[in-house]
């Protein structure tokens, strides 16, 4: 099997296992549990919760102590675990901690994968930024497969969805150990400061301001996707109850209609390379923060019956709203970085987009939405909710424009 597809592999299995229940959870909880919408804005922070240390902790490990392939499988493996105790959580505290110990497995293990992809791709010489967003995409088809998985079997109100994600994972972390090796780079006895000893050498980023800058507004990002992932699917769903629309296709199957936005990930996953070359990271994020306002604007305009097409307009922009700050941030961090922290620096990453940024996006969006544009009868104005969200992300852009002054080197 040659070096590529082994990546493939990898990268689609990685995002199956997330897309078997990310989209399809709020339906779960809401439809099948009918648990309060406070206590969802806080089980879906624990993905944000863990990713506040557990991806810079585990790129620590990597760099100095274990393969990061080697590490990559066994938290696969304990996630897989987690997954399967998920159906037996049977109060919103219990889902908590449940999910919270899954996503302490699962959450670094997103920038391990893209540690160990980049490492062997350097290795065979190969071009990261032009090689690997062609090897990321199959990763969004893995998703996309989940998702038609879980919809097609009936299961995006039923504690399935934890089942089939349980059964990837371990698959996946059995994979893993046949990966090219990722072995540490930092010497384990290196003499230094306090900060070299206990391996938080990649937050020295900070001391570059536009590195700074960057990478707070990576946050205020990871934010954003929180809002649609946690509340895309419960959106749709919610238009059940609507006679207009309760037999609609995109009501039946939201997971489907949702899926849409990963269909249009892999297209603009193949165009990063183009843009990132010529453009440079400021005009490239810039352009996915005005995309996340269209993702929220349409929404907010659309439904399931005329306004179907709003809908899927938004979901094709959602390819661009995510690739071009996740996929093209990780690929800027991998270039500003010294290759000795690699995994350090990808968990760095990570612990702003879907750490600090998704606590704040899930535990802020769930109390808003709750005080301001939930009903006394439990009927959300989804309308306010989403010019909301967009209001917020076309802000960002503004004032990334103006703070970020990064200078685009354009023979890199």
């Amino acid at each position: 099997m040659s070096l590529k597809l082994r990546l493939i592999v990898m990268n689609f299995f990685q995002f199956y296992v997330w897309g078997a229940w990310l989209i399809t959870i709020g339906r779960y909880w809401f439809e099948n549990k009918g648990w309060p919408g406070t206590s969802f804005g806080a089980m879906f922070s624990t993905m944000g919760i863990a990713s506040l240390f557990m991806p810079a902790l585990m790129g620590i490990v990597a760099d100095r102590w274990i393969n990061a392939e080697r590490l990559y499988g066994i938290l696969h493996i304990l996630g897989a675990v987690c997954l399967f105790a998920m159906p037996n959580a049977g109060s919103p505290q219990a889902m908590f901690w449940v999910m919270l110990a899954a996503m302490i497995c699962y959450m670094p293990t997103i920038s391990l994968a893209i540690t160990v992809a980049y490492n062997a791709l350097k290795r065979e010489q190969l071009d990261v930024v032009r090689d690997f967003p062609p090897i990321r995409v199959w990763g969004t088809v893995g998703f996309i497969a989940a998702m038609w998985c879980t919809s097609l079997l009936g299961f995006e109100k039923s504690a399935m969805q934890f089942y089939v994600a349980a059964i990837a994972a371990i698959g996946l972390g059995i994979y893993a150990f046949t990966l090219p090796p990722c072995p540490p780079k930092l010497e384990r006895n290196t003499e230094g400061t306090w900060v070299d000893a206990l391996g938080f050498n990649a937050f020295r980023l900070f001391r570059n301001p536009q590195m700074a800058i960057f990478f707070i507004f990576a946050m205020l990002l990871g934010a954003a996707l929180q809002l649609t992932n946690a509340y895309g699917g419960t959106f749709l769903g919610e238009f059940e109850n609507n006679p207009l629309y309760k037999d609609t296709l995109a009501v039946k199957y939201p997971a489907m209609i949702m899926s849409i936005s990963q269909i249009s990930e892999t297209l603009f996953i193949l165009a990063i390379p183009f843009f990132l070359r010529r453009m440079g990271i400021k005009w490239v994020m810039t352009i996915s923060m005005i995309a996340w306002c269209l993702r929220f604007g349409l929404f907010a305009f659309g439904n399931p019956g005329d306004g179907l097409w709003m809908i899927i307009l938004s979901c094709i922009v959602y390819g661009m709203a995510f690739d071009f700050f996740n996929i093209s941030g990780s690929l800027f961090v991998e270039q500003q970085s010294d290759p000795r922290i690699r995994a350090s620096a990808q968990g760095l990453f990570m612990l702003m987009t879907n750490g600090v940024g998704a606590v704040l996006g899930s535990l802020i969006a769930g109390y808003v939405i709750d005080t301001w544009f939930t009903a006394a009868d439990g009927v959300k104005d989804w309308h306010g909710i989403w010019l909301s969200f967009a209001a917020y992300a076309l802000a960002m852009a503004v004032a990334f424009v103006v703070l970020f002054r990064y200078k685009h080197d354009t023979t890199r």
